[in-house]
């Protein structure tokens, strides 16, 4: 059986152990919630360092497919419609000086014809341009 506080004394000792008991069970929980919410903290920034390192991984795979992308096949092809667009120039170039020369040769051929075709030429325009 417990003994029962008889006195003022007594009972203060009685609270004062409890109270000391209390304030250590306290302070025993305090430390343990602290240290649980530091290996929270810990766990969290290790997971947040490992995403960041995936993400940077992820990322660097994406700038290589796209740096392989560009060189097997964005390149190509643009130098390609480069080749293309140069060649076509060449053609129209040379085709207009072929078309130059023979209008050349046919004025030289047909003076006359050409100075009444300059005339009419001229004519129309001048007409266009008045309305």
């Amino acid at each position: 059986m417990m003994d029962t506080p008889t006195t003022y004394g007594d009972l203060r000792n009685t609270a004062d152990d409890k109270a000391r008991d209390l304030g250590s069970k306290a302070q025993g929980m305090a430390d343990d919630m602290s240290e649980k919410a530091q290996d929270l903290a810990r766990d969290v920034s290790d997971r947040a360092q490992h995403l960041a390192e995936d993400a940077r991984a992820e990322l660097m795979a994406l700038r290589e497919k796209v740096e392989t992308l560009m060189s097997e096949r964005v390149t190509p092809a643009l130098n390609h419609a480069a080749d293309q667009a140069e060649a076509t120039m060449n053609a129209a170039r040379t085709h207009l000086r072929d078309g130059g020369e023979r209008i050349g040769e046919r004025v030289r051929e047909q003076p006359l014809l050409a100075l009444a075709l300059a005339a009419l030429a001229g004519f129309i325009v001048a007409a266009l341009v008045r309305r």
